[in-house]
């Protein structure tokens, strides 16, 4: 098999607000399935409290870990949006007012209305690239290989938009689903085992779900090499066909 550039990435989410259950996240999926389009795989995930130390301590561990590192939430106007000074603590580089966000930000403020709150969000880590935010304006950032963006689902997906034309990309993952019906999981488990075992160039994974008082199941074969993956799948199709026979004879 001829060998696949891999890029990876991880997503760091901060704020108390989805830890206590009050904001249900929108985003890792979001950026996960938007990656893996461009050939950049989604290999971790965190969620961390409004707390620097942790965020700190998390996105060290991963841009040391990962091609990419990208955090969601924490720029905004309040005093609990610390996630500029935290990354900034991060890269160890001090952090102040970027006189290239303010200008950026007064494309929609009149300078009267550039409150003290709203110029927090033009704090910028020293040394730092802006991520244009085409939505409220007031920039994200990329440092290093972190890039931040905002919490807010429409704007980090704007957000998102700009930040990836800076990123190298690989080989993006081929996905294969197979319909296994409702033959249930303990009964293929077993075969199942061994093909994955036989394809060792490929994930494969089955996952059941619950419909209309019936229980139904997909195996998805997923890997960077097309021939590795149609190889898995036509052994993954025989083997659903040659067990629904089985069932139907019964």
């Amino acid at each position: 098999m001829r060998k696949s550039t891999t890029v990876t990435a991880a997503v760091l989410v901060i704020g108390d607000e989805i830890l206590s259950g009050r904001t249900k996240d929108r985003n890792l999926g979001y950026i996960a399935e938007y990656l893996a389009k461009i050939g950049v795989d989604v290999r971790e995930a965190r969620v961390v409290p409004d707390i620097e130390d942790e965020i700190i301590a998390a996105t060290n561990a991963l841009r040391e870990r990962y091609d990419y590192v990208v955090t969601t939430g924490g720029i905004g106007p309040t005093h609990d949006d610390i996630t500029a000074d935290s990354i900034g603590r991060a890269f160890g580089v001090p952090v102040g007012e970027d006189p290239r966000a303010i200008a950026i930000m007064l494309e929609r403020y009149a300078p009267s209305d550039l409150t003290p709150a709203r110029r927090r969000m033009a704090r910028i880590p020293e040394g730092a690239d802006l991520i244009e935010n085409p939505i409220s304006r007031a920039p994200g950032f990329r440092i290093g290989n972190v890039f931040v963006l905002a919490g807010v689902p429409a704007v980090m997906q704007a957000m998102l938009d700009y930040a990836v034309k800076s990123m190298k990309t690989g080989a993006v993952m081929l996905v294969e689903t197979i319909a296994a019906g409702s033959l249930p999981e303990g009964l293929y488990g077993e075969a199942l085992g061994a093909i994955a075992s036989a394809h060792p160039d490929v994930a494969i994974g089955s996952y059941p779900s619950f419909k209309d008082g019936r229980f139904s199941n997909q195996i998805v074969v997923r890997g960077k090499d097309e021939e590795a993956v149609a190889a898995a799948r036509r052994a993954v199709e025989t083997m659903v066909a040659e067990l629904s026979k089985d069932e139907s004879a019964r």
